[in-house]
Order: C-alpha cells, then structure tokens, then sequence
C-alpha cells in the first residue's frame, strides 16, 4: 500500500449522520472475492431503490459526483458491525479520505489500515463544508501533516493522532508497524532463551 501527505480530490457532500458499516456493505455482497472490488456496492442500498434501480437525485448518483475521492458527511459514520469490507467498499470506489464529526472505533482503524483517512473535524467545521459543497462538488485538498482540509476558502482542522499519520504517510498497517521493531523484537527473544531455556522446545 503507498503511503501519502496530501491529496487533492473531488470533494462530495452526504449530509447523512449514523451511515453505519451495514449500510457501507450490505452483507449479502460481502462474499465477493476481495480482489474483484466492492466500489458498486458501496451504499448499495441507500442509492438504489427497492427494484434495484439507481436513484438518481442520490448523492453519490449524481453526474458532477463521479471521481470523487473525499467525502463529507455527519457524525457517527462507520458505526455499527466491525466489518473492515465497509472501507474497501469506500477505498475501491476512489475515496481516500472521509470527513466527519466522529466515527465508529473500529471503522476508523481499518480506514488508516487501509490508506484512507478518517478526518475527524468540530461539528461546525464539518457543516461549513457540507454548505460549501451544497451547490455541489468541487476539489478540495486534505493535508496529513497539517490536519487540515481545504475547500474554496475554507481551511478546517481534522484530529488524528500522530501514529495514525505516520501509517498513512508510510502506507502502512499494523503487521508494518511490528516490523518497524524486528531488531528490538529479535533482541528481546534472544536474551529470553537465554534467561529461561526452559520456555523453548528442546532440540533433539
């Protein structure tokens, strides 16, 4: 996974609080091979009506809404189930970072796993953006380093901790950051065998 500092995207409103991972990826889609993407399914059920077809004043369904890559949207997203499917859906469908006033735990750990960010902002900041973007789309420019999101002539800062950062700059996710510290792992092992042999298996 490649790691990054800012990005510059379209950005596209969902004025929505409470969009939980089960409605990030129904569960019915989640036996799809994960190498053949969940992008169509993302928010399957909110854009699509109940014979399935597209509605087409949705957000996300709209023409000026295609290619985005940052989303802003209300508080409590990615709440619910703890299914890290509901970030490939966003990541596959080109978002790389999702703004809001807060997120669900787990969902904001298997976000920064994943090379996208969750930018959690003031509930007045997030709604200055969703006003700016209430004519619709436009670019905006997320910044790690500097916690903050830029939108026309709004700059707004976003919390995230500095370990956090430091896995989207690298691309990397938890198993990358134990190897950060093979040394001192390996280190550790070989003054423990020798202090207490007795925890090894014997080699005959």
């Amino acid at each position: 996974m490649s790691g990054w500092r800012t990005h510059t995207g379209k950005a596209v409103a969902l004025p929505l609080a409470s969009v939980d991972t089960d409605q990030l990826i129904p569960a019915r889609f989640m036996s799809r091979p994960r190498d053949a993407g969940y992008g169509d399914y993302l928010l399957h059920d909110l854009r699509h009506d109940g014979d399935g077809k597209s509605k087409p004043d949705f957000p996300l369904n709209r023409p000026e809404a295609q290619g985005a890559s940052i989303l802003v949207a209300r508080r409590n997203f990615g709440g619910g189930s703890s299914r890290e499917a509901a970030v490939y859906a966003l990541a596959d469908a080109g978002f790389r970072v999702v703004v809001a006033p807060s997120f669900g735990d787990i969902f904001a750990g298997n976000a920064v796993n994943n090379g996208l960010l969750p930018a959690r902002m003031s509930p007045e900041d997030g709604d200055a953006l969703l006003a700016a973007l209430g004519a619709g789309p436009q670019e905006a420019t997320a910044d790690l380093h500097a916690r903050t999101v830029t939108l026309g002539g709004i700059t707004a800062q976003f919390t995230l901790d500095d370990a956090q950062v430091e896995k989207l700059v690298n691309g990397w996710d938890d198993i990358d950051v134990t190897r950060q510290h093979a040394e001192a792992i390996a280190a550790h092992r070989a003054a423990l065998a020798a202090d207490r042999p007795w925890l090894w298996p014997r080699q005959d």
